[in-house]
């Protein structure tokens, strides 16, 4: 810094003129500015934002004297429900890290998570308690155990030692939302499969939440007191960041604990729901819905899709419906959306097929994403935007995790050369946009939930019959893309698909299951590397498995 600059003479960062970003901003200023406003809607119980800020405080007290502080790791196995939300607020409120768990693994998987981010407490909903209590006995420093006991559930069983409602019973009605003291502090903790079998945990930090949380209400044109259905899990990317933005628009949210077409339309008109996010499956199964469920739907809604690239059909199809779809795209890496297929105004004079067509391609740098480039994996020079030469995605800038946790290796490889590597190879058109053609590192996405290929195919390889085995994405109308096993046996072995299958489901949680199997040899070049994109092209025209 020169001496001579005038613009740093005197002029230093204070109390009055800095502070440091972090979401929790939004909840203090919504309750303070809009105290008798919609929050959330659960079933028959509403809460105001004043009573839901509260509610956090409390958790955060609660917390406090339980003995966790800053750095410590508080995970949540819980549904789409008020105290996920709450969750978001209350857990960095203490300066606690938020880990919000995938309910669809396994206990395995949970178990490692678990041990991994030496989670001191878990608060986990009765829904998935025989997951819980398997993953349990496998932890060796077991958390301290709360329940969520959801009066809308009924089922499962209670395993801690203490209530989500008592233990906010034990919080000071006095305690005031915790003030970071540096945005770079980390504010919650998201597992993805990447492409080995163990998962990574992914850092965010206050500062990249609170961005990414504006973020979305640009990207979505959201305006002030959406009311938001939560179809998209708050553990996926923790929900995309849609708990803060909710915050920072003054908007309501919608609990839903089970996405189904019924209660999703029933949603939508009940409560005039005017956003919603998921997966292209969610939006596959509303189009596919029975015309009774989609009467009476009168008023402009919006829907945001993300995850394997959604198919022109089910774009257009949800038009046709009257729905408005913006597609997005990212990675868990990147605090989810970073990417937007931003339409333009002459997009709107053509017909609805081909307007999907340019829909769905994953677009350009959402409004807060710093860059983003398709270019050379080897020399990082940006590839032509001539809509054909192949490059990968990379993105840098504040929508990008700090890292991943206690794996410094893998993240100084996944930021080489000053950006991160996204592993999804893509072609940059003329206007700007990006499209995906191919993933790397051969993740399947099936259903918006990531599945690693090298993981199933290590489960397929423990089985003694088997002796080689090769798992690819295989294209699916309803989930998107499902993994497609081709295993060859051992001399003398038989199997079949349904035995198969049911050995995987004693090994992998149910949406790891591959759905198409084939039985033969598998593809490989001279030096014995397999060749998938052979696989891919074979993966189509192979009928699901059945299943027991």
């Amino acid at each position: 810094m020169s001496a001579n600059n005038i613009y740093e003479q005197g002029l230093d960062k204070n109390a009055a003129n800095f502070a440091h970003l972090t979401p929790l901003s939004f909840i203090e200023r919504c309750a303070s500015v809009y105290p008798d406003k919609t929050s959330i809607i659960h079933g028959d119980t509403t809460y105001t934002w004043a009573q839901t800020y509260q509610r956090c405080c409390l958790l955060a007290s609660a917390l406090n004297k339980m003995g966790i502080g800053k750095g410590d790791t508080v995970s949540f196995m819980g549904a789409n429900t008020p105290e996920t939300f709450e969750a978001h607020f209350a857990v960095p409120m203490t300066g606690a890290v938020l880990n919000a768990l995938n309910i669809r693994l396994d206990a395995k998987a949970i178990a490692f998570i678990l041990e991994h981010a030496e989670t001191k407490v878990l608060f986990t909903d009765r829904e998935f308690s025989s997951t819980i209590k398997a993953a349990l006995e496998l932890v060796e420093n077991k958390p301290l155990v709360i329940d969520i006991d959801d009066p809308y559930f009924a089922g499962g069983e209670l395993l801690g030692s203490r209530s989500y409602e008592d233990s906010l019973k034990d919080g000071d009605e006095d305690y005031q939302c915790f003030q970071i003291d540096d945005e770079w502090q980390a504010i919650s903790l998201n597992y993805t499969s990447g492409t080995t079998g163990d998962p990574k945990g992914v850092v965010y930090h206050h500062r990249g939440a609170y961005l990414n949380a504006v973020s979305n209400v640009l990207c979505w044109n959201m305006g002030s007191h959406p009311v938001y259905l939560w179809t998209l899990p708050m553990f996926h990317c923790n929900g995309w960041c849609f708990p803060w933005t909710l915050a920072a628009v003054e908007g309501a949210s919608v609990c839903l604990r089970h996405v189904r077409d019924d209660a999703i339309f029933a949603a939508i008109k009940e409560h005039q729901v005017s956003h919603f996010c998921g997966a292209p499956v969610v939006l596959n199964t509303l189009i596919n819905a029975a015309d009774n469920l989609k009467q009476g739907v009168e008023h402009k809604v919006s829907a945001m899709t993300a995850g394997a690239a959604p198919p022109a059909a089910v774009i257009a199809g949800m038009e046709n419906m009257g729905f408005s779809v913006t597609h997005v795209y990212g990675l868990t890496e990147t605090y989810g959306p970073c990417v937007v297929c931003a339409p333009k105004a002459e997009w709107q004079d053509i017909s609805i097929e081909d307007r999907a067509e340019m829909l769905a391609r994953q677009g350009v740098r959402a409004p807060l994403q710093d860059q983003v480039m398709v270019a050379d994996p080897d020399t990082m020079e940006p590839v032509p935007k001539d809509g054909t030469t192949m490059g990968e995605i990379f993105m840098r800038g504040n929508l990008t995790m700090k890292g991943y946790l206690k794996n410094p290796a893998t993240t100084e490889a996944s930021f080489a050369g000053g950006w991160f590597h996204s592993g999804d190879l893509a072609v940059w058109y003329e206007d700007g946009y990006a499209q995906i053609k191919d993933r790397s590192k051969d993740i399947i996405i099936s259903g918006g939930e990531n599945i690693s290929s090298l993981e199933v195919e290590s489960v397929l390889f423990k089985h003694p019959k088997i002796l080689e085995a090769a798992v690819v994405a295989s294209s699916d109308e309803k989930w998107g893309e499902v993994p497609c096993a081709f295993v060859s046996l051992k001399a003398g072995e038989e199997m079949t698909a349904e035995e198969l299958i049911a050995y995987c489901r004693e090994e992998l949680a149910g949406f790891k299951i591959p759905k198409k199997v084939a039985f033969g040899p598998i593809d490989k070049t001279s030096t014995g590397k397999v060749q998938k994109y052979l696989l891919r092209e074979k993966a189509e025209s192979i009928e699901n498995a059945k299943k027991q």
